[in-house]
């Protein structure tokens, strides 16, 4: 049975996650304690169910710290992956703000202070808890991430292989911040950029004219054969480290010409290396131009 665990901070997105699980034809649980989720993967495995998603957070106080121990029993018998949303405190605060909504672990921090706790001290007593998931999970970080943009990712990672590693190809723009989930970040500021041009402006890594420009510039084709190189001296390693992902983000100033035509090479390039097939699969993302609000006709 291949069970996905979905956590993460409050507010950072779990319900558009599970239902983009469910989605996906996973029989989904919300809000599981964690004592529950032996019996139910017990229930779920006498009914032939084959995939699994399970939601759980940190408003369980202090069971949530069984839960590393438990997992390790269940991976003896079934396969787990963790899915951790993530953002940034300033951006939780404005989604609860908005939403008018307590934050889940107000009240226990309140009754341990025994005064109001603050939403920013509840936040940060959830990253506490949840600090040892995070470790060994898959991480989104959702503070500049719409919800199509996060079902979207959530559907490409539904696609993968169930073993091996998988390596997340990731453009970003440091405008915007650092992802929070990146494991690897290469930062191409330095390149030549095509945001100077009038005509090169509005168009994106994807375009030709863009792609002619950058093929031009020798810095822009050694800074790829540098992050090549570097990529696939240290990926052996993280395959034996038993790393289930690894995220390598490429950086620009605006996330829309040099880091997006950089993650495309990357991904052209080993996409072609047929002895890693067996033993990673490929996912590409580029954050800034999957944010942008879809188009409909």
């Amino acid at each position: 049975m291949q069970i996905h665990l979905i956590t993460g901070i409050s507010g950072s997105g779990k319900s558009v996650a599970l239902r983009a699980f469910e989605d996906s034809g996973y029989d989904c649980v919300d809000n599981l304690p964690v004592p529950l989720l032996e019996n139910l993967i017990t229930t779920m495995e006498n009914e032939g169910r084959e995939f699994v998603a399970v939601a759980i957070d940190a408003r369980r106080g202090q069971s949530i710290g069984e839960l590393p121990a438990l997992l390790e029993t269940i991976r003896k018998k079934h396969g787990v992956r963790i899915l951790f949303l993530n953002a940034d405190t300033n951006t939780l605060v404005q989604r609860f703000s908005e939403t008018r909504r307590r934050h889940p672990l107000s009240t226990a921090v309140s009754a341990q202070q025994n005064q109001s706790a603050t939403i920013i001290e509840a936040i940060e007593r959830e990253r506490s808890l949840l600090d040892p998931l995070r470790e060994q999970a898959h991480s989104i970080d959702t503070s500049n991430l719409p919800s199509h943009t996060l079902r979207a990712w959530i559907h490409e990672l539904l696609k993968e292989k169930p073993n091996g590693l998988t390596l997340i190809l990731e453009s970003f723009g440091f405008k915007k911040g650092v992802p929070s989930e990146a494991d690897l970040v290469f930062d191409v500021r330095c390149l030549p950029n095509p945001h100077y041009d009038n005509v090169l402006r509005p168009l994106t890594g994807h375009d030709e004219p863009v792609k002619a420009f950058l093929r031009e510039q020798p810095a822009v084709k050694s800074m790829e054969e540098d992050i090549i190189h570097f990529i696939e001296k240290w990926l052996p390693s993280y395959i034996a480290d038993g790393r289930s992902y690894l995220t390598v983000a490429i950086g620009c100033t605006g996330g829309q010409h040099r880091s997006v035509f950089l993650v495309d090479q990357l991904m052209a390039y080993f996409s072609k290396q047929s002895g890693l097939h067996s033993r990673i699969d490929l996912i590409q993302r580029h954050r800034e131009l999957d944010s942008r609000t879809p188009t409909t006709a």
